[in-house]
């Protein structure tokens, strides 16, 4: 088994992360002892009674931004008990697009803490300092970062040494070798007038192999072209 990794996620909303890690391949990864999920509540590290955490923006404008304190003590307070992280990751609409060779990239560390924003984002002093990779989900914009941090954590734990109960199941996901995946069929063999391929019910594991990788290059061509005409190794940074 490889190395386990740790995620920590930094949120002024614990209640909203807290659940989806308590399910599916997320729980089944802590119970394996793969993976440890830990949520930290950014109240906790404020520096006044109120326990405040955001502020208005220098300069003016609409919104509230998250403030430098309880940030900078959330990471040294984490780096302290549980040792320096590999990545300090915050999720922002305008940091580096996550894909699948990046989720592999992060799949392989030992440590990671997740800054999940709020309000109109946080003090640029934090991702001066702190911030070692921005990352996005997409061209949107949402309320909050919870949702992005969420998917970024499932992206990644999902690719850890026995996290999935097949070892091979995530090396046939969409993206991994920039493609995407193929249509899966299960039974009944026959509804509703809708058949499964005959290909995939001939028991021909090398024509059932071809037919799979001619999908999904029709399927990518038609469907998203700009990936077939990327280099792999564009992507390989460290």
């Amino acid at each position: 088994m490889g190395v386990k990794l740790r995620i920590d996620i930094l949120t002024a909303l614990p209640e909203l992360v807290e659940a989806p890690l308590r399910r599916s391949i997320l729980k089944r990864a802590q119970e394996a002892d793969v993976v440890t999920l830990e949520v930290h509540d950014l109240r906790a590290f404020a520096t006044d009674k109120h326990c405040q955490i955001d502020d208005h923006p220098f300069g003016g404008g609409a919104g509230m931004v998250l403030k430098p304190e309880p940030l900078f003590r959330a990471v040294e307070a984490i780096e302290d008990q549980k040792g320096e992280a590999d990545d300090v990751i915050f999720l922002t609409p305008d940091g580096e697009r996550l894909d699948q060779p990046m989720a592999n990239r992060l799949s392989t560390r030992r440590h990671l803490i997740v800054i999940a924003g709020r309000y109109k984002g946080i003090d640029q002093r934090v991702r001066d300092a702190l911030v070692t990779r921005e990352l996005s989900i997409g061209d949107v914009v949402l309320t909050g970062g919870e949702l992005p941090a969420l998917l970024l954590v499932d992206a990644v734990v999902r690719l850890v040494p026995g996290a999935l109960g097949d070892s091979s199941s995530a090396l046939t996901d969409s993206f991994q070798d920039g493609l995407l995946g193929a249509p899966v069929y299960t039974r009944p063999a026959d509804f509703r007038g809708r058949t499964v391929p005959e290909v995939l019910r001939s028991g021909d594991h090398q024509r059932i192999a071809e037919w799979r990788d001619e999908k999904r290059i029709e399927k990518t061509r038609e469907r998203r072209p700009d990936l077939l005409s990327q280099d792999p190794e564009d992507n390989d940074d460290s």
